[in-house]
């Protein structure tokens, strides 16, 4: 018996399959041996492109670059306690951790989606207080959920009404939506973010995960948030989109927006943040500069408990 078996998870297909074949765009790539093949070989011709996953050994970001965020003394539930950090224009700031670390909690806490309890936010050296999500969009804050098609998109709506749906009201013509500059703004951000897509009327349901993220992206872009947090950012898209939303990252944080980057992806965290938050039982555990950032250290911060 012979099985076909459907994936773009690199480390399922080394382990499981004896050959390789690779499909992009509806057209056959090629076929590998896979013992003969390694994860780069498949990835280059997946893409089309040779995809560089080397870490990141320094920022680029000056130590003196002013703060735009400012967090203090978080507390919110059992899974936020204490948390205390801050956030520099144009910077990535890493946050990881293992499940159940309350990254993803803090997140949420400051965003205005969950209660918090104490502590104190400002934005731009100013204090400012989030009790709702309203309050931290008028902020400049935008969020990524890590669950996009519960929190992030409308899967039945369009690309350009998702995209627009955080602005509504710099697209009003009396009491109706003016559908045209809705679709002209829409346009901009699909060929900015160079999102796959016949068009802006194209349900988004119909988009793959990583053009789904854009779209997601693009609604606070077109809001103008300065601070964005992406949360998990890249979970379950393919490899080139992958790539895509990396690129995007750092084109947004070269200009001028700052990003909190949660992820549980080791080299995800390692390749993209100038620094990294490491979070254990709803503590900060560690914080390091990505220049003395390895595995190892991040894990022992990650296990640091009580």
């Amino acid at each position: 018996m012979g099985i076909v078996y459907i994936s773009h998870r690199m480390d399922e297909i080394k382990v499981i399959t004896d050959r390789v074949t690779v499909m992009r765009d509806g057209g056959y790539v090629g076929t590998l041996i896979t013992k003969d093949s390694t994860k780069d070989d498949i990835i280059n011709m997946m893409v089309g492109r040779v995809i560089y996953e080397d870490p990141k050994t320094e920022s680029a970001v000056p130590k003196d670059a002013p703060v735009v965020l400012k967090v203090e003394h978080l507390n919110a539930g059992r899974m936020v306690r204490d948390v205390s950090f801050e956030l520099r224009k144009g910077e990535i700031l890493g946050f990881s951790g293992l499940m159940g670390a309350g990254r993803t909690e803090t997140a949420r806490a400051l965003f205005g989606a969950d209660p918090k309890e104490s502590g104190d936010v400002y934005v731009n050296g100013q204090k400012v207080e989030i009790k709702t999500p309203q309050d931290a969009v008028k902020c400049g804050i935008g969020y990524l959920s890590e669950d996009r098609k519960r929190y992030g998109i409308v899967v039945a709506k369009t690309i350009a009404e998702n995209s627009t749906m955080a602005s509504l009201e710099n697209f009003m013509k009396g009491a109706f939506i003016d559908k045209k500059k809705e679709n002209q703004v829409a346009q901009q951000y699909v060929e900015t973010l160079k999102t796959k897509t016949p068009g802006v009327e194209q349900l988004v349901v119909n988009l793959s995960g990583g053009n789904q993220q854009k779209v997601v992206i693009a609604k606070w872009l077109v809001r103008n948030c300065d601070i964005l947090i992406f949360d998990e950012p890249t979970r379950g898209i393919d490899v080139g989109a992958k790539s895509e939303i990396y690129q995007l990252m750092n084109e947004l944080v070269a200009q001028g927006k700052s990003i909190i980057m949660i992820s549980s992806e080791m080299t995800e965290i390692l390749r993209m943040s100038d620094r990294i938050v490491v979070m254990c039982e709803g503590r900060k555990t560690g914080e390091l500069d990505i220049s003395e950032a390895t595995q190892e250290r991040i894990m022992h911060a990650a296990t640091l408990r009580d």
